[in-house]
């Protein structure tokens, strides 16, 4: 609060005081008082005056700073009314009051909303665990009976199984700390399992896979790390060229295990490298191929802020690498809780 604007809204209660100093002097004049007396009232009512709007301002002030204080800790600031002391001033209980129904309005409202997205999760976990059964049976049949055609059929029921995988672990990403499980995995293990998950859709673009000796154990969950390395392998597929290759090495630096996904594709432009983790962006390479959604790599990066797991991506015109950084020996620590 400025002590410009604090003038301004006094300026009715100074008005009234210079009046009443007016009329005290006209009454005292006419009482036959001298001038230096009326002068002197005049002075001391003026002093009074000023010490009671400094002291009111500064208490007004000091108030009112405690309450933005306040407001500024909060995390959810419409719970102010609760922790705030109630007002003893009539015009003031008024606004706690409109506060008062306004956070409860708003407490029905978050309810509301959280209710609704719950049903939504739960509806979503539900319909992609039963969709599952029949792709389940889909892949088990054209396994079953081998030839060019179930060969291709393989590869889009890996797409429909990417896309439900995908929209389940979108659900969850919200609070992804209730699913995932913490424990020592090895890393070769993980890369193998998603290469593996992939190989239909790897067989019929004829990518040459190359896996360096990655024989290091991480800390991490291995289901998640796995979901992640599937969208940064179907991403290098999407965006390939002719003879596409992919690489897996890994790397010590510090205290950090990096794992690196290189691939020889068509790259990312340096313009929308700053913004590929970005929800719905898919750039330059999205206009020319229609079925990116810009959901991949965001959802990469949601999972691995959970996972307290370092992403990057690096593209020199042709190729990119996308890497992913593990702490070294660090066991939950600023993943849970």
């Amino acid at each position: 609060m400025s002590g410009r604007q604090y003038l301004k809204d006094q300026l009715p209660v100074i008005l009234i005081n210079l009046l009443g100093m007016l009329a005290l002097a006209l009454f005292l004049i006419a009482s036959d008082n001298t001038i230096q007396t009326v002068l002197f009232i005049l002075a001391v009512w003026s002093v009074v005056l000023v010490l009671c709007l400094i002291f009111f301002y500064l208490s007004r002030k000091k108030h009112l700073n405690k309450l933005l204080d306040m407001t500024e800790q909060l995390e959810e600031r419409y719970l102010l009314p609760e922790i705030m002391q109630a007002p003893e001033k009539a015009d003031e209980q008024v606004f706690y009051q409109i506060m008062k129904m306004a956070e409860k309005s708003m407490l029905e409202r978050i309810g509301k909303v959280q209710r609704e997205q719950k049903e939504y999760k739960e509806y979503i976990e539900q319909w992609v665990h039963e969709v599952k059964t029949p792709i389940t049976a889909m892949k088990l049949t054209c396994e079953n009976n081998r030839c060019s055609f179930t060969r291709e059929l393989m590869v889009e029921l890996e797409s429909v199984d990417r896309f439900t995988e995908q929209a389940l672990y979108y659900a969850r990403s919200e609070h992804a700390e209730k699913d995932y499980s913490i424990r020592e995995i090895s890393l070769s293990d993980v890369v193998h399992g998603a290469i593996a998950d992939n190989k239909y859709l790897l067989r019929q673009n004829n990518v040459t896979i190359e896996v360096d000796d990655i024989e290091c154990g991480i800390y991490s969950d291995d289901k998640w790390v796995r979901f992640i390395l599937d969208q940064i392998i179907r991403n290098a597929v999407k965006y390939h060229t002719s003879h596409p290759r992919l690489h897996f090495f890994a790397v010590k630096k510090d205290n950090r295990i990096i794992l690196s996904v290189e691939d020889n594709g068509i790259g990312i432009p340096e313009s929308d490298l700053p913004r590929i983790f970005e929800k719905g962006f898919t750039g330059q390479n999205g206009r020319t191929i229609h079925s990116s959604t810009g959901i991949g790599l965001y959802l990469c990066k949601r999972l691995c802020d959970k996972l307290g797991i370092g992403i990057f991506a690096v593209s020199e015109g042709n190729g990119t690498t996308v890497s992913l950084s593990f702490h070294m020996n660090d066991f939950v620590t600023g993943v849970q809780g």
